[in-house]
């Protein structure tokens, strides 16, 4: 059985999600999954979002759902509840990160700055996120702070698109990297599953070349 974290090395690119209606989470699951990526992080900025994790776990068992922008131990709860399998907080909020690792529900808290890295190597975190990595200096940002980390794994989100993949991607201290580029908000709402399906499919094939 692959780890979270390997799976997530495998798929280089992980799709970050907001769906507003739950009716919506069964064809995107089977958009993204067709395309290559069985993989979401569905964030929790709608009310659609619990069900909708639901819904995918339930439909699409072999898919790697989990919840993204949790900001409370009650989102923790209804996340997992749901079959949330992985939880993103958008910053470093120790209540959350010390819940999650009490309860062994894998959590990956935003850190931008070396102190906040420091509270996570301190719990024995090897896995953290970035963000809003393009805002928050890039890869550049990255590597000056995996050099003192060296037992560190970055996982970027935040203005990454197939533009500037490689720039991330080359570099091995980053695990793979959360975008919405392949599952934008209108292309939900206006039903272009055809359409999230072959940009998946582009991203899993570039992701695949620039780590080959």
């Amino acid at each position: 059985m692959k780890t979270i974290e390997e799976q997530f090395h495998e798929f280089g690119v992980v799709p970050v999600v907001v769906l507003e209606d739950a009716k919506d989470a069964l064809l995107l699951a089977e958009a993204l999954t067709e395309g290559g990526l069985p993989c979401a992080e569905v964030t929790f900025r709608t009310e659609a979002a619990e069900a909708s994790i639901r819904l995918m776990s339930e439909k699409y068992p072999e898919m790697l759902v989990g919840a993204g922008t949790v900001l409370t131990i009650e989102q923790v709860d209804r996340a997992v509840a749901a079959g949330a399998k992985f939880i993103v907080s958008p910053g470093f909020d120790p209540e959350i990160v010390d819940y999650c690792l009490d309860k062994k529900i894998p959590v990956f808290p935003g850190c931008i700055t070396p102190s906040e890295v420091a509270q996570a190597v301190k719990r024995g975190m090897k896995v953290v996120k970035f963000f809003p990595a393009e805002q928050a200096g890039g890869v550049a940002m990255i590597k000056a702070m995996a050099a003192p980390y060296t037992m560190v794994k970055f996982m970027p989100t935040g203005g990454i698109s197939a533009k500037n993949l490689k720039d991330y991607l080359s570099f091995d201290k980053i695990l793979c990297c959360g975008g919405s580029w392949m599952v934008k908000g209108d292309m939900i709402r206006n039903g272009e599953f055809d359409k999230i399906k072959e940009l998946t499919k582009e991203a899993v094939e570039l992701a695949a070349s620039i780590r080959a």
